[in-house]
Parts: C-alpha cells; structure tokens; sequence
C-alpha cells in the first residue's frame, strides 16, 4: 500500500487512468533527465504502472529511494510542472 505522504501525482487515489498514464510519463521523463541511469529501476517501474497497477507502489518506493539530490531534482520539476497548468 502507497503511504499517505506518497499519494501525489500519479499516485493519487481516484484520477482518471489516462491522467495517470500522462503523469507517469512525465515523472519518468524528468527521473531520465535528472538522474539518468541512477534512476534506471524507477523508470522501469514507472513504464511498468502505466499498464500494472501492481507496479505503483514498487516505483514510488523506487523514487524515494533515489539519491537526495536527484530526487529533489525530480520532485521539484514535477511539481513545477503539475503546478503550471
């Protein structure tokens, strides 16, 4: 089960699935351009709960495993990117 705290973006409860498709890709592209092959598993998780939903929980512990910087990195262009709209 995702956290409570972890429950943003794509791993809301209750958005649409297409929504939740759309944001775990743009959180998989920014964990490639910010960390690159650190964030290798977290992709593939990511790719993954597009069409599993057995893998959003894998890929949000994934993202919070990532190093401080680069998930800092991430998390904040994600935001300013959800925000913007």
């Amino acid at each position: 089960m995702i956290l409570a705290r972890d429950q943003w973006g794509p791993f809301a409860e209750g958005i649409d699935p297409a929504e939740q498709r759309a944001r775990l890709r743009s959180l998989r592209a920014l964990a490639r351009i910010y960390a690159g092959p650190r964030a290798a598993e977290a992709c593939r998780l990511l790719a993954q709960a597009e069409t599993d939903p057995a893998a959003l929980e894998p890929a949000s512990v994934a993202l919070n495993r990532l190093a401080p910087t680069d998930r800092r990195n991430v998390l904040a262009s994600y935001a300013r990117l959800s925000s913007s709209v």
